[in-house]
């Protein structure tokens, strides 16, 4: 705590912008970019015959619901004070914002990746979704909101859930290029 304390201390600064950038992890910003990702893999999924075209939009529609269901309890169990910039009160370790960014656009990443062909495009979207994590994550610790270890415990708890869908899509896609029909319209 007293290294939070003093990195934080030395960091805090209310200017409007740190604030836009933790706007970035906000369920009304974050979620919303995830979702059309889940819609268009979705539909072109679905319009190009895909088997199983469903499961990667699925799967990362279930894991964005797991954030609130495994984030509120660790705050609620750990009930860690906030920052002064926040007053009174407890409950902001692990960060929400910065939870709901990685899994929203880290999701989105992940959905993405297989339809971009391009080594670019693909690395610029990787590279787009760090940087915009480490924006809220910089955002919120600079702005006051939370301590620098409750945005690096969200990382760390993402990074798990993101590995876990990565784990899934890629063995979706491998099931799915391996030999296994592209249609599950029964035997014929």
């Amino acid at each position: 705590m007293r290294v939070d304390k003093r990195v934080s201390h030395a960091l805090v600064d209310p200017r409007r912008f740190y604030e836009v950038l933790a706007d970035l992890g906000n369920i009304g910003v974050a979620v919303p970019v995830l979702a059309v990702a889940i819609g268009y893999v979705a539909w072109r999924g679905r319009a190009t015959g895909t088997d199983r075209w469903w499961l990667p939009p699925l799967a990362a529609a279930v894991l964005m619901a797991l954030v609130p269901t495994l984030v509120v309890p660790l705050k609620v169990l750990i009930d860690r004070p906030g920052p002064p910039v926040t007053g009174p009160g407890t409950g902001y370790y692990p960060s929400g914002h910065t939870a709901t960014a990685s899994v929203a656009y880290g999701a989105a990443v992940l959905l993405l990746l297989p339809r971009l062909r391009a080594v670019y495009a693909r690395r610029v979207l990787v590279v787009a979704c760090a940087v915009v994590n480490l924006a809220v994550g910089y955002g919120l610790v600079r702005r006051g909101y939370h301590w620098p270890l409750d945005v690096v415990a969200s990382w760390c708890l993402c990074a798990l859930l993101l590995t876990g869908l990565w784990m899934l899509l890629s063995r979706n896609s491998r099931r799915t290029s391996s030999g296994t029909p592209r249609s599950s319209s029964g035997p014929s």
